[in-house]
């Protein structure tokens, strides 16, 4: 490798929020004890947001961006990584208080890095990334909760994003019926190929509501948050489950507990990186048995490192589709 190397870096100068790449050494990396070269990060929302400046993710400057990554260990000191190990790592603070993946290298502490399970290549793995890894969570919370595909129709919003392509795709591997809500209707085809049944448009959801409505859902995967949120809450039936994993529709939540006293409805938090070892491992491991590999690639966009900035805005103004992995090399 070269004595420089190519990172995305944000900073603050004044009050006044500013980014773009600079070239970087080894000296200037933290002084964690795991070396990688990183071949892959990945899009999320929260990217966008730390990118662009538009909220306060980045709380600690000069930052690397990029929550997830996954690269090669090119120098240990730590008897659980060894030079050539394919190693991921996802959240953990990466972008806020710790420097993230849009770096060509970057070192890590090893409490923070997983080895990539067998079957997935460095692509595969972003494909999959914070966003479907967070999916799979939900889809766990629900089937914990006692939703199964037999109680009916399952709603997923956002369905076109990161983490509503990954949930539809395995939701509709496990059997369940999946309508998939979007703004977006030139996306249809795209979900439909992923197992969606049918579609509501995202609209439908955004209204103010009653304390109750019709019930509908069985169980929901919502990215969403806000009135969406509210909404869902509403139509959900007797026992049902709503797995809450996002906030691009707001962070308020005008609902009451109408659903939750009246109807036993079960609203189910979902953090991203959950501090119990052994789920996050049976994550990723149902990962590799109920995301197919024709469902990867479909939902798989790989795109340069150097249009970082521009992709931010579109992944903040609902303009992306499915994963976008981004080739730090690039």
């Amino acid at each position: 490798m070269p004595d420089t190397f190519r990172a995305f870096v944000v900073d603050e100068d004044g009050g006044t929020y500013n980014s773009g790449f600079r070239d970087l050494t080894l000296a200037d990396l933290p002084d964690e004890k795991v070396l990688v070269d990183i071949s892959h990060s990945s899009l999320n929302y929260k990217d966008g947001l730390a990118v662009s400046g538009k909220a306060k993710i980045v709380r600690k400057f000069p930052m690397v961006c990029g929550i997830d990554m996954v690269g090669t260990v090119a120098d240990s000191a730590d008897a659980r990584f060894k030079v050539g190990d394919l190693v991921l790592g996802t959240g953990w603070g990466m972008s806020e208080t710790m420097w993230g993946g849009y770096s060509a290298r970057m070192k890590f502490s090893p409490d923070i890095l997983t080895k990539v399970p067998k079957g997935f290549t460095a692509e595969n793995i972003m494909a999959i990334g914070t966003a479907g890894y967070t999916a799979m969570l939900s889809v766990m919370a629900l089937e914990h909760a006692g939703v199964r595909p037999e109680q009916g129709e399952v709603l997923v919003t956002g369905a076109a994003g990161g983490v509503g392509s990954v949930a539809t795709a395995v939701l509709a591997k496990l059997g369940y019926t999946v309508i998939a809500s979007t703004g977006r209707p030139e996306t249809h085809n795209y979900l439909k190929s992923l197992g969606a049944k049918d579609f509501i448009a995202r609209t439908d959801l955004s209204h103010p509501t009653k304390p109750l409505e019709k019930a509908h859902w069985a169980g929901a995967v919502d990215s969403v948050g806000g009135q969406t949120l509210a909404t869902i809450l509403a139509q959900t039936k007797e026992e049902g489950a709503v797995a809450a994993c996002g906030l691009a529709g707001g962070t308020d939540l005008p609902t009451s507990v109408m659903p939750f006293i009246l109807r036993g409805v079960k609203l189910l938090g979902i953090i991203y990186f959950p501090a119990d070892a052994g789920l996050r491992a049976k994550a990723w491991n149902r990962l590799a048995t109920d995301l197919e590999q024709d469902k990867i690639n479909a939902i798989t966009t790989i795109e340069p490192l150097s249009n970082i900035t521009d992709l931010a805005e579109k992944i903040l103004s609902g303009q992306t589709q499915g994963r976008v992995v981004i080739d730090v090399n690039r």
